[in-house]
C-alpha cells in the first residue's frame, strides 16, 4: 500500500513538473501568452506579484468554487495549486529554456508547450489524488453540461483571456492559437492514451488520511 502510494505520488509530481514546463514553453514562445498566462500576467502586473504567486491564488479561488460544487479535493488538488506556481517561478528564474526568435519557432514552441501541458494533465489526473483546480473546473463543466471536454476547456480558456486582457495581460497570435487548440490538445492526448478523466475516482483527503490510520 505504501509503495503504491509513493508511486502515485511520483506520477503526480511528474505531471505537475510537465505542466509547469509547458507553461514556461508557452511564455518563451514570445508570440502572445497562453490564456491562463494572460490572466496570471495581467494580475501579476496589477498586484505586483510573480506569475507563480498569482497562479497559486487563482488556483485557490477556483478550488473554492469546485469544492462547493462537489468536486473531490485531494493531495493532488492542493499540490497542483501550490507546486505548479513554485516550479514555474523556478524555471523562469533558472532561465534554461530557449526563447523563440521568430514566428515559426514561436508557433512550434507554443504547440509543444500545449501538448506538454496536456500530457502533464494526464499524469496528475491519472494519479487519482484529485484533479487540479483548473482541471477540476473542466471536469465539472463536462459533467454538468454534457459537452465534449475540449469544448469546456476551450470555453474556460477564452474566459481567462478576456479577464486577463482587461487587466493588461499580453494578447497575441499565440493567445489565439492557445485558446483554439488547448482543448483539442487535451482531448487528443487523452484519446490517444485512452483516458477518460470523468471515470477516475479521485482519492479525497479524508480517504488518504483514513488509509494511513489503518496501518
Amino acid at each position: 500500500m505504501t509503495r503504491q502510494f509513493f508511486s502515485r505520488l511520483l506520477i503526480l509530481h511528474i505531471g505537475l513538473f510537465l505542466y509547469s514546463l509547458g507553461i514556461a514553453l508557452s511564455l518563451n514562445a514570445q508570440i502572445g501568452y497562453a490564456p491562463w498566462e494572460v490572466l496570471h500576467v495581467g494580475m501579476a502586473k496589477t498586484f505586483g506579484m510573480t506569475i507563480g504567486e498569482i497562479s497559486i491564488i487563482v488556483g485557490f479561488l477556483i478550488l473554492l468554487v469546485t469544492g462547493y460544487c462537489g468536486e473531490d479535493i485531494g493531495i493532488g488538488t492542493i499540490a497542483n495549486m501550490i507546486v505548479i506556481g513554485l516550479v514555474l517561478d523556478l524555471i523562469l528564474y533558472l532561465d534554461f529554456l530557449p526563447v523563440a526568435g521568430n514566428m515559426f519557432f514561436g508557433i512550434l514552441m507554443l504547440i509543444t508547450g500545449l501538448f506538454t501541458i496536456a500530457l502533464g494533465s494526464y499524469f496528475y489526473i491519472a494519479s487519482a489524488f484529485g484533479a487540479g483546480p483548473r482541471d477540476g473546473l473542466m471536469v465539472l463543466l463536462t459533467r454538468k453540461t454534457g459537452l465534449p471536454i475540449g469544448v469546456c476547456r476551450g470555453g474556460i480558456e477564452l474566459t481567462a483571456v478576456i479577464i486577463g486582457w482587461y487587466l493588461g495581460g499580453l494578447v497575441g497570435v499565440g493567445t489565439v492559437i492557445s485558446a483554439l487548440m488547448i482543448g483539442f490538445c487535451v482531448q487528443i492526448t487523452f484519446k490517444l492514451l485512452r483516458f477518460d478523466p470523468t471515470k477516475i475516482h479521485h482519492e479525497r483527503l479524508q480517504e488518504t488520511y483514513k488509509s494511513f490510520r489503518r496501518k
